[in-house]
């Protein structure tokens, strides 16, 4: 019995072997869930679009608080959610990934007393 002199490899099953593991890893990655926190915001049955306020409350890595754009103390900021409707009103809250909790947690808090509805935490 005589051997074939090793020359050259056959790369035709590697191949193969690529090409189904690339099958598998797309088929699968449409069914990885984005993780956001979902919110179910309430529709309206009338067409015409109630006067709703977007506001964004913003926290930065120190601490301070961002009102649309302005800073503001957490005192001030809380003066005017008070003055804004729970029900119809939407709040974002951006926090940086740095803060200390308690700051956010300081946010919520107050909103969720006031019976805030319509609030959304924004990630990357």
């Amino acid at each position: 019995m005589r051997r074939e002199r090793f020359d050259k490899m056959n790369v035709v099953p590697f191949i193969d072997i690529v090409l189904v593991l690339l099958v598998i890893v797309l088929a699968t990655a449409s069914f990885v869930n984005n993780k956001t926190i979902k919110i179910d915001l309430p529709s309206a049955s009338t067409k015409k679009q109630e006067d709703k306020k977007n506001l964004i409350i913003a926290i930065d890595k120190d601490g301070k608080y961002f009102f649309n754009q302005e800073e503001l103390p957490l005192d001030s900021i809380k003066e005017k959610l008070a003055e804004l409707d729970p029900k119809k009103d939407t709040v974002s809250l951006h926090t940086d990934k740095k803060t200390d909790f308690h700051y956010f947690v300081d946010v919520i808090d107050f909103m969720k007393e006031k019976g805030f509805q319509n609030i959304s935490i924004v990630t990357k």
